[in-house]
């Protein structure tokens, strides 16, 4: 929205020094499943025009930007990792981070500064509004899925509270009990289903599905980038 640093597109970070590296390497950071988000922060600088970047306000597309944009300015471009092709093989492969684009978006379904999408169910017709989750929700939402996993043993409500938060209105109604209600008791597999592809599809992001040959057979695959520990930690 207007007055949001993140409205020029852009964030300008720099190159990852010992001091990142201290922080890669902070047991309580990495317990705390906060390690990155820790190495982000400290590798912002500002929106590219000396402003500082609310960290709250990126969204799940951008922060897998600036990992990328870390880890080549961190330890290059060539990433080294291991895949398990179709055959059941188990291959290596060195990924050139350089080369991954942009997600196609058709940004014709977006208005300049709204964060705000409109889904019509297929089967149940009614029509949902959503938004992006930003990292700033995320918090809340793990706070969320934690009780809940203690109270619903056994069960993982991870699907359902995502899409809960997403969920600004049904129908036009804006009620986040009867939000929360529609999602666990209205919402049909195949609604569910189609609008988070929905919301996959149109989500702007970093396109990581990648193209590779298996080793023992020719044939190509396509497969998300695996990042494993060698991502942030190659050699160790």
């Amino acid at each position: 929205p207007d007055g949001c640093a993140l409205q020029s597109g852009k964030v300008e970070m720099k190159y990852m020094t010992a001091k990142e590296e201290d922080i890669l390497t902070t047991q309580s950071y990495i317990k705390q499943g906060i390690v990155l988000d820790k190495l982000f922060r400290s590798l912002i600088v500002s929106n590219g025009h000396e402003e500082k970047v609310n960290y709250n306000d990126l969204l799940v597309g951008d922060k897998n930007a600036i990992m990328i944009a870390a880890r080549v300015l961190g330890y290059g471009k060539d990433y080294e990792c291991e895949i398990l092709a179709p055959s059941g093989q188990k291959q290596k492969e060195v990924i050139d981070l350089a080369e991954l684009r942009e997600k196609e978006v058709d940004f014709g379904l977006f208005t300049s500064g709204v964060n705000r999408f409109s889904f019509t169910l297929p089967a149940s017709k009614r029509v949902v509004e959503f938004k992006f989750l930003s990292h700033g929700d995320e918090p809340n939402i793990d706070a969320e899925i934690k009780a809940s996993k203690k109270i619903m043993r056994g069960v993982d409500p991870t699907l359902s509270t995502r899409l809960t938060y997403s969920i600004l209105s049904i129908d036009g109604e804006e009620d986040k009990m009867k939000i929360r209600k529609f999602v666990q008791n209205e919402l049909l597999a195949m609604d569910s289903r189609a609008l988070r592809t929905y919301m996959r599809n149109l989500q702007p992001d970093v396109d990581m599905n990648l193209l590779f040959e298996d080793n023992a057979t020719g044939e190509e695959f396509y497969m998300d980038l695996p990042i494993d520990t060698s991502f942030f930690w190659p050699g160790a």
